[in-house]
Formats: structure tokens, sequence, C-alpha cells
């Protein structure tokens, strides 16, 4: 699947947004400004103004409708719910080259505040997703203790786990010791 470098960090951009999110053992991450501060740095979000705590609320509510497209039964309901986020960011396609970076485009308005961003350009990236016939791309780690959210763009739709380091690496060191345990007895 051919995905350009745009559509990728909002996808990742995405990613992360859901995953700043309560999901057991791990606790909600985005609960103050500085919080929703690092996470603009940590993601290269442009053209964000001072926020302020209406900023996280929205924000905060932006997460909570993507992770619903993370968790939809069905391919409408996840067009349904990308319709009525992008329609409400006031999409606005333009083209734009700042920051070092080649043409591309924004989907954001001018002038949009962080949640609209954040709605626009990951909406339109997930209705990408959608478009292609690749909602099962959308994906929750394996791991019986982890539920991060990850696109799966491996070629062969294969990928299980968020982190192949961490949550892969923990699950093949325990089925090992157990097949080794079960060896021994």
């Amino acid at each position: 699947m051919l995905i350009n470098h745009d559509t990728r960090c909002a996808l990742d951009c995405v990613t992360d947004l859901v995953n700043t999110s309560a999901e057991e053992p791990e606790p909600d991450t985005l609960t103050d400004l500085p919080a929703l501060r690092d996470f603009v740095r940590r993601n290269n979000i442009s053209d964000v103004g001072t926020l302020g705590e209406a900023d996280l609320t929205a924000v905060r509510a932006v997460r909570a409708k993507f992770a619903a497209v993370f968790e939809a039964g069905s391919t409408p309901d996840a067009a349904e719910l990308l319709n009525g986020m992008v329609a409400a960011a006031g999409t606005t396609p333009r083209l734009t080259d700042h920051d070092g970076y080649d043409w591309h485009i924004h989907y954001f308005a001018p002038g949009a505040t962080l949640a609209e961003h954040l709605a626009a350009d990951g909406g339109m990236a997930l209705a990408f997703l959608v478009v292609a016939g690749e909602r099962e791309r959308l994906r929750r780690c394996d791991a019986p203790d982890c539920r991060r959210a990850f696109v799966d763009l491996s070629r062969n739709r294969s990928r299980r786990y968020c982190d192949s380091r961490t949550c892969g690496n923990r699950l093949h060191v325990a089925a090992y010791r157990a097949r080794r345990r079960e060896a021994a007895e």
C-alpha cells in the first residue's frame, strides 16, 4: 500500500493521540497543557497558536472520536464517524510548502484550532485507508496486557503488536520460557 509522507505522519499522530488515553494498565497521559504541548512537539504539528484549557478539552474529544473509529464494527460505521469529524473540522484542502517540506496538502483551514487541525488531517488520513479498502489495518495490540492502537502498514498485513521490541519480544520470551518449563517437566 502506497502512503505518502503526510498521510503517514497524520496516521502516526492519530495513533499517538489515541494512545494517550487511559487503557488498563496505562493512565491517561493527556491530562494538562504541558502534556498537550509535548504531544504537539513530539508530532511536529505546525500552525499551532497559543494553547489553552479549551484546546485540551477539544483535543480530548477528538481523541475519543479517533478511538471510536479504531473500534468501529463496520466500514459504514467508521465512514460515518469520519464524515462527521471531517465536516465539523471545516475541512479546507490547500497546498503548502513550509518548514523545509516540499508541496503537500493540509486539510485544516488557516487559523484552525489544534482540535480542528487534528480532526481534519487525521480524519482524512483515516479516510484514505477506508477508501482504499484497508480499514482492517487499524488495530489494537494483541498483547493481552496492552491495548495500544497502531496502523499496520506491513506489506502482508501481519503486524500483531504495537511495538515488536516490547510487546512482541515480551510475549515471545514468555512463550519460549513456557515451552522450556514444559520440556523440563
